[in-house]
């Protein structure tokens, strides 16, 4: 982690965004070019990434780190501990898919002031080395604690996805200290819909949640109503190919908020929903949160 220069106070709202950025996967540097042009444009505070690159050695580079050089900004990663799991999907047409590192990350405007990560349980499946990456960002009025995830992807594994969420909601309940800081924020790719059961674990309002007392809403609730909101879009050729329908599987979850209102959700939409220059950045659209300051 590194640390910017901070801004000076003001009252515009804090934007927040989760994007799953599909790895080195098709023609990734050309996508590398259209992630950096997305969010030169909608310039969010913080981002929560996930399926990031990463390579070793000599002259080795890292996505993350490469996105906050061409920002201005700073980054957090957390790479798996088992990325076999991906390698073994590159290696056929890439052997030196072997040598690529996959995990989740944070960039910020503000200093980072602490990191932590978290390993999620496999849940008796194959253990895909799923993490979560958990920040506290300093921004100006206070700190926020952040936090970006990648759940294991399988539509047959809500069981594993449960037994996630049920590690995954103490450990970020466990960033807040109310009056200090803002609700915590909970990002990533959920791979699940907000009706399932994990999701609704999560948020701990419409069905009991891991932590007694906290709850997280889904921001998507101030989103315009009549937009579904499909970050998994058949639109998108790479998902098309999949032969799955579309779906909102990636969301952003924010703690109850006082009654002052400080980090309520003001409005939520998404981007990355067209091609860049005709390059699809990723296969997923992105999510983009205001919050109030």
């Amino acid at each position: 982690m590194s640390t910017p220069g901070r801004p000076a106070t003001d009252d515009r709202p804090l934007r927040i965004m989760t994007w799953n950025v599909w790895w080195r996967f098709g023609d990734w540097r050309a996508r590398r070019e259209a992630i950096l042009a997305v969010l030169a444009e909608h310039r969010p505070d913080v981002v929560g990434l996930q399926e990031v690159w990463a390579t070793h050695g000599d002259g080795g580079e890292n996505l993350a780190h490469w996105l906050a050089e061409r920002l201005g900004m700073v980054a957090a990663f957390s790479p798996s501990p088992r990325p076999e799991r991906w390698q073994r999907r590159l290696t056929a047409h890439d052997p030196a898919a072997g040598e690529v590192g996959f995990g989740n990350a944070v960039l910020s405007r503000y200093p980072l002031l602490e990191q932590r990560v978290l390993e999620l349980p496999a849940g008796g499946h194959e253990d895909e080395g799923r993490t979560a990456l958990q920040v506290v960002v300093d921004t100006p009025r206070r700190p926020l604690p952040f936090t970006t995830t990648h759940l294991n992807s399988s539509p047959a594994e809500s069981a594993v996805r449960v037994a996630q969420v049920r590690e995954l909601v103490p450990f970020v309940a466990a960033s807040r200290r109310r009056g200090e800081r803002y609700p915590p924020v909970l990002t990533g790719d959920f791979n699940a819909l907000a009706t399932s059961d994990e999701l609704r674990l999560a948020c701990g309002y419409e069905t009991a949640g891991p932590v007694d007392g906290f709850v997280l809403v889904d921001s998507w609730r101030f989103a315009d109503p009549g937009d579904p909101g499909l970050t998994w879009d058949r639109r998108n050729p790479w998902v098309a190919r999949v032969h799955q329908p579309s779906a909102r599987i990636d969301h952003v979850l924010v703690g109850l908020t006082p009654f002052t209102g400080e980090g309520a959700v003001r409005a939520a939409r998404l981007v990355a929903t067209e091609p860049v220059d005709g390059v699809w950045a990723s296969d997923h659209a992105a999510v983009l949160v205001e919050l109030e300051p």
